[in-house]
């Protein structure tokens, strides 16, 4: 596991408030980087990837330079746009249906949140997903 402080302060600042949002949702450190889960799935997972040491999500992202990468959840018709949309998208290297962004410095956290409540619709019970506005 490495350190969770890989990942900028602000940036996890900025996902904490989204996930504070997700009824019953919970933060946890993961093997790198830090995820949120709800029961045992996880919405979120954000780490700094680094080219070529952080194997599959490296290649996948065609990263040249450190980057922070967070992955969660998107159904099939949005899964095709966002990956088919490219930069700052990419498909995952495993999972189904798990997209990966890069988070840039200009990230539009409107947008992040809309992807990460929906990826919490996709993992939650109906009776959590339905307590969301």
């Amino acid at each position: 596991m490495t350190d969770r402080a890989d990942v900028p302060p602000e940036v996890l600042a900025a996902l904490r408030g989204i996930c504070a949002g997700l009824p019953e949702s919970y933060e946890e450190p993961a093997w790198v980087g830090t995820r949120w889960r709800i029961r045992q799935r996880t919405v979120l997972h954000v780490f700094t990837a680094q080219p070529g040491s952080t194997g599959a999500f490296s290649r996948a992202a065609e990263l040249t330079e450190p980057a922070v990468v967070m992955t969660f959840r998107a159904q099939a018709e949005e899964f095709d746009s966002l990956v088919g949309a490219g930069h700052p998208f990419f498909r995952a290297a495993w999972g189904t249906q798990v997209v990966g962004m890069i988070i840039e410095p200009d990230a539009d956290w409107t947008e992040i949140k809309e992807l990460l409540t929906e990826s919490y619709r996709e993992l939650a019970p109906a009776k959590l997903a339905r307590l969301l506005p």
